[in-house]
C-alpha cells in the first residue's frame, strides 16, 4: 500500500474530512479518529472503513497533553472544524508545529481560514452557490438543481486529500510539514474549472439545461430518452 507507515489524526467532523481520511486510509494509512467524549459519531458515519477511534476531552488540560503527544508521533491532522476553533484548545498549527514540525496541518472548512466568510457556517448549496457552479446545474425553465452534496462536501474532500499528498512529497525534500487551507468552495470552484473555460467549444446552448450535457439533446434528457445504447458513442 503505498501510504503504508503514514499516521493520520483526523478531528471528527461531517462528510468532508471523514471522506478525505477514508481516501488515505484505502491507500495505506493509519487512520486515527478523535472524538469527543460520549459523542461517538461512528454510527452514522459511512466513513469509517479502516480506522481506529479515540475519544479525548480536548477542553481539558490533560486531554489537550493526550493530543499533543499523538501529534508528536503523527504525520498528518485533518482539521475539520470552523476557524479559530483549535486555537482556542491551544491546538492550533502554532502550538502543534512547535511540538512537530514535519505534521502536515489540513484544515478543512467551508469558506477557508480568511476573509469575509470564514467564521460563517455554510451548507453544501451556499459552496455550490458562492463557487458559480450552481448557476450551471439544472433545466432550463427551473430553478437551479444542486447535484446532493457531491460537488462540495465530497469534492472538497477529494482534493484536501490531494493537497495532503502533495505535502508530503514536499516534505520529502525540505524535511518540514506546512499548513494546508482547504475549502469547499474554491473546491468546488476547481472542479467546475472546465464548466467556465470550455465557453468557447460548441457544446453550450443558449442558457443552463440547451447544451450537450446538460440536458439540452435528447441522450442527456432523462425524461426524453428512449434510445438504445447504439444511439450513442458509448
Amino acid at each position: 500500500m503505498a501510504l503504508k507507515g503514514l499516521k493520520v489524526i483526523e478531528m471528527a467532523g461531517l462528510a468532508p474530512s471523514p471522506f478525505c481520511g477514508m481516501l488515505l486510509a484505502d491507500l495505506g494509512a493509519r487512520i486515527i479518529r478523535v472524538d469527543r467524549p460520549n459523542t461517538n459519531t461512528f454510527p452514522t458515519d459511512r466513513f469509517t472503513r479502516g480506522k481506529e477511534a479515540l475519544s479525548v476531552d480536548l477542553r481539558d488540560v490533560r486531554g489537550q497533553s493526550i493530543f499533543r503527544k499523538l501529534c508528536a508521533s503523527s504525520d498528518v491532522i485533518i482539521d475539520s472544524f470552523r476557524p479559530g476553533v483549535m486555537e482556542k484548545l491551544n491546538l492550533g498549527p502554532a502550538d502543534v508545529l512547535a511540538v512537530s514540525p514535519r505534521l502536515i496541518y489540513a484544515r478543512m472548512s467551508g469558506f477557508g481560514q480568511t476573509g469575509p466568510f470564514s467564521g460563517k457556517a455554510g451548507h453544501d448549496i451556499n459552496f455550490l452557490a458562492l463557487s458559480g457552479v450552481l448557476s450551471m446545474l439544472g433545466p432550463q425553465d427551473g430553478k437551479p438543481t444542486p447535484p446532493l452534496n457531491l460537488l462540495g462536501d465530497f469534492g472538497g474532500g477529494l482534493l484536501c486529500a490531494f493537497g495532503i499528498l502533495a505535502a508530503v512529497i514536499r516534505r520529502g525534500i525540505t524535511g518540514r510539514g506546512e499548513v494546508l487551507d482547504a475549502n469547499l468552495t474554491d473546491g468546488t470552484a476547481y472542479l467546475s474549472s472546465w464548466l467556465w473555460r470550455a465557453r468557447d467549444l460548441p457544446v453550450w446552448g443558449e442558457g443552463r439545461g440547451t447544451g450537450w450535457f446538460d440536458g439540452g439533446l435528447p441522450w442527456y434528457e432523462q425524461d426524453k430518452q428512449t434510445c438504445t445504447d447504439r444511439q450513442t458513442d458509448r
